[in-house]
């Protein structure tokens, strides 16, 4: 098991962990996960860096699986692993088909590593119907209590035929609605505009032109949106680094020069994954979040993208994603809590 601190994870990071985030990125797109760019190192890097720099990481490999957890201190008595990103738990900590065994083998480092208490462990993005599922039930079922922690649905569009074949996908009313909106959009002269940076100087500069909207936005007038902290910190360290892999999406709809809505989130392979969206609040009559959402399938749809994640579809103000997705998929967090420490399964 190998054990980083920030410095080590983020500063100067040591060969162990660049040669790790190679392996965890390939993993992350191929391992069959509900949600692969919540499994995957920008997403979770992102949140470490602005959330809880101070945790230890720590990291398993072999050659088709790894583990990626980081430490979770509640008291002096109670340890936990927990994925990295540990407030909306999308992302599994558990990558390849051999990660249960990679798991079991990593046993005994963690019981010497956080002798005489063993630690609970916290693994999210489980599917109830996929592999990992009851692999973990048989491997660890007599070594530890298992508790289901947290549970959401993850929603998602194919993009299979194009436009076309989407939008033959959507209903006929909602289909109806775009098409007006768009029509009063050309005809006041509202532009679309995609941006895709490729360094960071570049996206620290359009990060700061989506703050200016949200700011107008209903999110940012309640002050609950990405321009507080940490959220403003996380959504600025993930644009950064998807825009070192050229994977940042961003499209912004302006009026007469000046921006009125924006529409962000990024690739992962041939998956686009959502990650916030605003408009301002004096527009709200005019459809803009239909519009972007409808100029970026179109966008997807051109790069031959194979498929749209929207995140969770349950929850305040999540219905409208009904309209826009037509996948839904049950992810679970389990919390495993040792029967007896420092044994193996």
């Amino acid at each position: 098991m190998l054990f980083l601190t920030a410095s080590e994870a983020h500063c100067n990071p040591c060969p162990e962990f660049s040669g790790l985030c190679a392996l965890w990125e390939r993993l992350a797109l191929t391992s069959e996960q509900a949600d692969p760019f919540c499994c995957s190192p920008p997403w979770h890097l992102a949140y470490h860096q602005a959330f809880n720099p101070a945790r230890r990481l720590c990291f398993r490999a072999a050659p088709d699986a790894c583990l990626i957890f980081a430490e979770e201190l509640l008291s002096p008595e109670k340890m936990y692993l927990t994925p990295i990103e540990a407030s909306w738990l999308f992302g599994c900590p558990l990558l390849g088909k051999d990660a249960p065994e990679l798991l079991a083998d990593a046993l005994d480092d963690i019981a010497g590593e956080y002798a005489p208490t063993f630690p609970g462990i916290v693994i999210s993005g489980i599917r109830p119907e996929g592999r990992l599922a009851p692999e973990l039930l048989r491997r660890f079922g007599r070594f530890f209590t298992f508790y289901r922690h947290a549970s959401s649905v993850q929603c998602a569009a194919s993009l299979q035929g194009g436009l076309d074949g989407f939008l033959s996908r959507r209903s006929a009313n909602h289909r109806a609605k775009l098409r007006k909106a768009a029509r009063q959009a050309r005809e006041h002269g509202v532009c679309f505009e995609r941006h895709s940076p490729a360094s960071a100087e570049e996206a620290a500069q359009i990060y700061r032109r989506m703050l200016r909207v949200e700011k107008l936005s209903w999110k940012g007038i309640g002050q609950c949106g990405m321009a507080e902290s940490p959220a403003k910190e996380f959504y600025a360290a993930l644009i950064c680094r998807l825009a070192a892999s050229g994977a940042a999406r961003i499209i912004f709809a302006s009026h007469e020069g000046r921006d009125m809505g924006f529409i962000f989130g990024g690739m992962a392979g041939s998956i686009y994954r959502g990650q916030q969206f605003s408009y301002d609040a004096t527009w709200k009559d005019w459809s803009i979040g239909n519009l972007l959402q409808l100029e970026k399938v179109t966008w997807l749809c051109e790069e031959a993208a194979q498929r749209y994640d929207m995140g969770p579809i349950v929850g305040p103000r999540m219905s409208y994603k009904q309209h826009w997705t037509e996948q839904n998929m049950e992810i679970q967090t389990w919390l495993l809590r040792p029967n007896r420490a420092g044994r193996s399964a």
